[in-house]
């Protein structure tokens, strides 16, 4: 029998073969110009191909070797070349190329593959990009390649003779490419790169890329915040909240992927990133936006709104723990004053020992796009004596080496004639009067500013996110306890501290207060964050450092949230089953902070319509069931910060414990137990006998244990105060 024939070419019957290779080989080079006549044979036997490779990699090396031969990579590049039929063609090459990367296994394999410089030749094409398809292939190519990058196959992709490296610097121009599927994978793929331990790659990334890298994804970074403002400003009403969380997940990612970087602990890369960070994105629009109303020298644009600049700080000290970026950012909210706007400034708090050439922070675009700096720094052969990649200068712990900008506002000496611990005054007092005379806001405009957005007002909008970053400072393993704790704010990594910042302190119990009152517009996530924080600052070891008056404040806001609970008490019918239930259900689903702190919704004016679908202690609340949860809740909070004051443990709540109440199947010792016997009668009209027992909390139907006198099995169990009682009309004896 013939064998079927195409084109004069012989088709053999199995397609997993070597001469099945050999007969798509001959396809290709009968029909190397595409046309429309063409174009799907090429694209079937391009498919072809790769399912062969995939074959012969685990079964036939001499798949491969035909392969590498018979140079039918050229093939691939000749394809491209051509315009007609291009795209059509051109998407099942990347497909192609994507599927034999991800799933061949043997090293040798794709060393073939790689020879050649084929690959590199395929990533620098000029593809129709326009195509979303063939971006789409195009950049989930260039990502499986990055993951077959390690210490030996680096030297196919980087040339250090020629200064290339096409993989990475092609890749990172689609870092702005407005499909989210494209910027991801330019991240995933950049980190790829970063984890390859070759020093000569990783220089030529520093110096021939890291600026103008990360000086446009700064910029990038930093417009999408602008696009957050204008969101927020614009949105009081709700009505785009899912846009909304969109862009805020978002830059979440952007942080994420920061953090990500500098975890890698490239000190060459890490202060080039740290430095744009500081200079055009933290200081220019963070810092200054936050304490703008409280600089009016200063007059710096674009900014942000206070609450939008208190949200971005916290989630950068929520996300990012590299110790030079968070410990300096963190000073300069907490002892920075207004000379960290000026080029001194900048000069003094760069984390890079380079000094020549730095400029005013601001907030600004870059010069030129990516692909115009990219080429200019590599074309430029001649190495910068004051490359990005010099020695980095020893990195110091003390907060008087980290901290240069100006002198921190540390505890002065006290001279003997005026020092508090030689009068003759209780502990208390001379405690007291040391912590008075060591803190002080002068000189501190951003730590001014940071307290004063806890004052009370209409609603808790500005004070939530001025106590989420107080909270994220605090939590922070980047920073350094003695930073915080030279303002007298404790942190997870203190250890011994027995006084404590009055100011703040007095300031949260003020609002906590507030918080009490029966029309307050002061959330549950604000008392939570607050008593959270709270303690941290004023419970050390257990045991509490708290003044007797500002306990006293403590116990008096306590009582006001007792007694509007006393209020609800009277007019709720149902008060008790929502005491035990609110109880359990904060018990059971614990504040996730982080979580919190980064949900978009609390960007937005507080509001009190469920309808927004906020969570509810995310939201004021909306009628007199809402606001009874949450005096209840109040009261929960705070009868707990009180409880730890005092080093006491929960005794009393929850008033039921259900796991203590019998349910259906338990057996039961009815020996000395007043039993009533009782028929009861189904729907069906079946009947059947048992007897009730009825204790303080339930009612409790038993059936005798046939096997053991005196016991029974409980058949059904219900509280008594969910039950009804009704009498029948037509048996008098039935209820």
């Amino acid at each position: 029998m013939l064998r079927k024939v195409f084109g004069g070419l012989w088709r053999p019957k199995n397609p997993h073969s070597l001469d099945h290779l050999k007969y798509l080989h001959s396809v290709l080079s009968k029909n190397q110009t595409v046309n429309e006549s063409n174009k799907s044979l090429l694209v079937e036997t391009i498919r072809s191909i790769a399912e062969i490779l995939i074959w012969g990699d685990q079964n036939d090396s001499s798949v491969f070797d035909f392969f590498l031969e018979h140079n039918m990579h050229s093939f691939f590049l000749k394809f491209m070349d051509q315009k007609t039929g291009n795209n059509y063609v051109c998407v099942q090459l990347l497909q192609t190329l994507n599927i034999l990367f991800e799933n061949i296994r043997n090293e040798t394999s794709i060393y073939y593959l790689l020879s050649n410089n084929h690959v590199n030749s395929i990533i620098i094409h000029k593809f129709d990009f326009s195509d979303e398809e063939v971006m789409a292939y195009y950049i989930s190519f260039l990502k499986t390649l990055s993951f077959r990058l390690n210490q030996h196959t680096i030297h196919f992709f980087y040339n250090e003779h020629t200064n290339d490296f096409p993989l990475y610097t092609e890749a990172i121009k689609f870092f702005n490419h407005s499909e989210s599927m494209v910027r991801i994978a330019v991240r995933t793929l950049s980190l790829n790169v970063y984890r390859v331990e070759d020093e000569k790659m990783l220089k030529f990334v520093t110096d021939k890329t890291a600026a103008p890298y990360f000086s446009n994804l700064v910029w990038f970074i930093g417009n999408h915040i602008l696009e957050i403002d204008d969101c927020v400003r614009n949105d009081a009403d709700h009505k785009n909240m899912n846009k909304l969380r969109d862009i805020v997940a978002e830059h979440l990612d952007h942080l994420h992927y920061i953090n990500d970087i500098l975890c890698l602990n490239i000190a060459s890369l890490n202060r080039v990133l740290s430095d744009h960070l500081l200079n055009r994105l933290f200081v220019p629009l963070y810092i200054y936006s936050f304490a703008r109303n409280s600089i009016p020298t200063e007059d710096m644009k674009p900014y942000v709104s206070p609450v939008v600049a208190l949200f971005l700080l916290c989630q950068v000290f929520l996300i990012i723990n590299h110790v030079p970026l968070v410990r300096l950012l963190a000073w300069i909210i907490i002892a920075g004053d207004m000379e960290v706007f000026t080029e001194r400034g900048a000069t003094l708090y760069a984390t890079s020992p380079k000094k020549k050439g730095m400029v005013k922070p601001s907030f600004m675009a870059p010069p030129e796009s990516l692909d115009k700096l990219l080429s200019k720094r590599i074309l430029s052969m001649s190495t910068n004596p004051d490359s990005d990649s010099e020695p980095e200068s020893p990195v110091t712990s003390t907060m008087s080496e980290l901290t240069k900008l100006s002198p921190l506002h540390m505890p002065e000496a006290v001279s003997p004639e005026s020092d508090p611990t030689n009068l003759s005054i209780t502990d208390e007092e001379k405690q007291l009067l040391l912590t008075e005379a060591s803190f002080s806001l002068e000189n501190r405009p951003f730590l001014s500013a940071l307290l004063s957005a806890l004052d009370c007002s209409d609603n808790d909008y500005f004070q939530l996110f001025s106590l989420c970053l107080i909270y994220a400072m605090q939590v922070n393993t980047g920073i350094n306890a003695e930073l915080l704790e030279s303002i007298q704010i404790s942190s997870k990594n203190s250890n011994e501290l027995y006084f404590y910042n009055k100011i703040l302190v007095e300031k949260m119990i003020k609002l906590a207060s507030a918080g009490c009152q029966y029309d307050s517009r002061v959330r549950l996530v604000t008392l939570e964050i607050l008593i959270t924080s709270l303690k941290l600052i004023v419970i050390r070891d257990d045991k509490s450092i708290l003044m007797d008056e500002h306990f006293a404040e403590v116990e008096g806001a306590r009582e006001e949230s007792t007694l509007i609970l006393r209020n609800f008490y009277k007019s709720e019918e149902i008060f008790l089953d929502m005491f035990e239930d609110e109880f359990r259900e904060m018990n059971k689903k614990p504040i996730n902070f982080e979580f919190v702190m980064s949900d978009a919704s609390l960007l937005l004016p507080p509001t009190g319509t469920p309808l927004t679908g906020i969570e509810f202690r995310k939201r004021l609340p909306c009628g007199e069931v809402e606001r009874a949860r949450k005096a209840i809740r109040t009261f929960f909070l705070l009868r707990n910060l009180s409880l730890s004051l005092q080093g006491l443990k929960e005794t009393c709540l929850p008033l039921s414990n259900p796991d203590s109440c019998v349910q259906a199947g338990d057996v039961l010792d009815l020996n000395n137990s007043d039993l009533l016997a009782v028929t009861v009668v189904y729907k069906d009209g079946t009947r059947q006998r048992r007897f009730l027992v009825v204790d303080l909390l339930q009612i409790i139907l038993i059936e005798p244990d046939g096997h053991r006198l005196g016991w029974g099995v409980a058949k059904f169990s219900g509280f008594l105060q969910d039950l009804e009682v009704t009498s029948d009309k037509d048996d008098s004896r039935c209820l």
